[in-house]
């Protein structure tokens, strides 16, 4: 079933009050894949009613009164991205289109989406329940964070946007842990992976340095990060303090990693796969092209892509579902009407990191010196494709499966790391599991941006191309490799797009479309990077493009057909 939307769905069910209201900045699409999704499945399989608001009319009170008043808490979210990439470009420009809103036309998601609904909100409900934050936009900037879009840095969102409590990372237990302390009148402030505003610090806290000397000191701004960004395992962390002002931010040690038999029960949820009704009125969501037939199979990443904010929000730690939940699921979608016997994906935040981790990490947490997969992959980390692999064979054998595909990215070093399964591994991809184009990320050719970056050497890049186009050759069959690039990246110049351009030229044969230029959001090291004008690993200087013509300059290098020789 669809969480309810209006009020005639509240009065078929019979509910005459909600507990929960969910307001989001996408449309409704009620998939594993969509976070409002799965946090409202779980509250309702804990026995909570549960609503949703989605892109809510921010003028008026036509939508954000809708459902009347919960009677424990508001959860509020930005939606699957950050408001501000979703609404703009790299250079600031106003996106035309957005994937998450019913017609495409990006017309319907506030800059801000957080900050404005809660304001909405407190509009209309003067002392209501309380309001929680959550979603990849308050997740990241729950801290004293680098904002792009105003080039300073900004409070934790949880100050900014007036709320109660802020749930940080996939928030599942979270969620229902703290539905049932507001149920029993209970104090939630001692919840895991929940953030508040305190006049008082918790016993035993880490203090991380004030705002307003993160914000004066881009030293001290340094050192917190680094601090915060240690302090994200589940094994390990400690509470977490930041004053603000005459207060503090208290960020309670983050949620314990979902066991496969949590994650089964959660994928194993009453999941449409579709857009609601009442959205669809509008129109259609382009999103559910890829994601209505796709199966994520894994939560986290040890890649630890300095670019990218999957470790903070997931977690270092890679927790998978079992064989058995996956086949399962690919079942029941084989009997969905629109299905057509394609699944266009099997994968998580990098698709080969199914079904295996470092069993150092899992007992005692993340490293705080080194990291898994960078500059080199970690010698305790041992590198296994067999259970995708096996996986992978299963699911084309399920009745009315046509075609498996796997378009998440793959970790190439990966594979070549596997000197057991990894060749078997790629063999299975190339004959059964690409759609015609394997979709890898090297970034950039450059070592010592790949170093910035935390990438993997071009050298990885090369052997895996000559390995893949050998298997493919052997195959008989017409595959490409599709390359994604960041241009303006911290590190990168004019000069060295150039040499990226000659290196792809030359090595790959191929000058890659897929480019993007490199936009700065909270909680990563890149952002770091970008603002304060140094490598925050060693303290030296690095180049950082920061004028909006000489970053589309970058980028322009890659597309710009080469000059003919005269």
């Amino acid at each position: 079933m669809f969480l309810p939307a209006t009020e005639k769905e509240l009065q078929q069910l019979g509910w005459d009050r909600l507990d929960i209201i969910l307001v989001t900045g996408d449309a409704y699409i009620d998939s594993p894949f969509i976070g409002v999704a799965v946090i409202g499945k779980v509250l309702l399989d804990a026995g909570y009613r549960v609503g949703i608001i989605a892109q809510p009319d921010i003028e008026s009170d036509r939508d954000i009164t809708r459902l009347g008043e919960p009677e424990l808490f508001w959860g509020v979210t930005g939606g699957s991205i950050d408001s501000m990439v979703a609404n703009r470009t790299a250079s600031g420009k106003k996106r035309k289109s957005d994937d998450y809103t019913p017609g495409g036309r990006n017309t319907r998601r506030p800059d801000r989406a957080v900050l404005v609904y809660s304001n909405l909100i407190r509009q209309y409900f003067k002392n209501t329940s309380p309001i929680v934050l959550g979603g990849i936009e308050a997740s990241l900037r729950r801290i004293a964070h680098y904002d792009f879009w105003s080039n300073k840095i900004r409070r934790s969102i949880l100050f900014d946007a007036k709320a109660d409590y802020l749930l940080y990372g996939m928030a599942d237990k979270s969620a229902v842990e703290l539905a049932k302390a507001l149920k029993s009148g209970e104090d939630p402030r001692t919840i895991r992976g929940l953030s508040y505003a305190s006049p008082d610090i918790p016993e035993n806290a880490l203090h991380l340095p004030s705002f307003k000397d993160s914000a004066a000191d881009n030293k001290i701004f340094t050192e917190m990060f680094h601090t915060f960004y240690q302090n994200n395992d589940p094994l390990t962390s400690k509470t977490l303090v930041q004053q603000h002002d005459n207060r503090y931010l208290v960020q309670n040690p983050p949620a314990p990693c979902l066991t496969s038999d949590e994650l089964d029960r959660v994928h194993g949820l009453d999941f449409e796969r579709g857009l609601h009704p009442f959205c669809r009125q509008q129109g259609e969501v382009k999103a559910l092209e890829t994601i209505r037939f796709s199966i994520a199979t894994h939560r986290g990443c040890y890649g630890e892509c300095n670019f990218c904010a999957i470790a903070v929000h997931q977690g270092r730690t890679v927790r998978w579902r079992s064989k058995e939940s996956i086949v399962e699921e690919v079942k029941r979608i084989a009997l969905h009407p629109l299905f057509k016997g394609i699944i266009h994906d099997v994968g998580g935040p990098t698709a080969n990191m199914y079904g295996f981790e470092c069993k150092k990490k899992l007992k005692e947490g993340s490293c705080k010196t080194k990291r898994c997969l960078f500059p080199k992959i970690c010698p305790t980390m041992r590198i296994d494709h067999s259970a995708q692999l096996n996986l992978l064979r299963e699911l084309r054998k399920i009745k009315g499966v046509r075609k498996v595909f796997v378009a998440s990215g793959i970790r190439y070093d990966m594979i070549l790391a596997d000197k057991k399964t990894g060749i078997p591994y790629l063999r299975d991809l190339v004959r059964h599991h690409v759609s015609g184009q394997m979709k890898i990320a090297p970034e950039h050719s450059e070592e010592h941006i790949l170093s910035l970056m935390g990438k993997p050497e071009q050298d990885d890049l090369l052997q895996f191309r000559k390995l893949f186009s050998s298997l493919t050759k052997k195959e008989g069959l017409k595959q490409f490799i599709t390359y994604y690039i960041i241009a303006a990246h911290p590190g990168s110049t004019i000069q060295d797009m150039e040499k990226l351009k000659t290196f792809c030229s030359r090595n790959l044969k191929v000058l890659p479309r897929q480019i993007q230029i490199f936009t700065p959001t909270p909680s990563t090291y890149s952002t770091l990077m970008y603002w304060t004008g140094c490598n925050p690993f060693t303290g030296k200087p690095c180049f950082v493009e920061k004028t909006g013509s000489g970053r589309e300059k970058q980028k322009k290098v890659l597309s710009a057909p080469a000059r003919k020789k005269t």
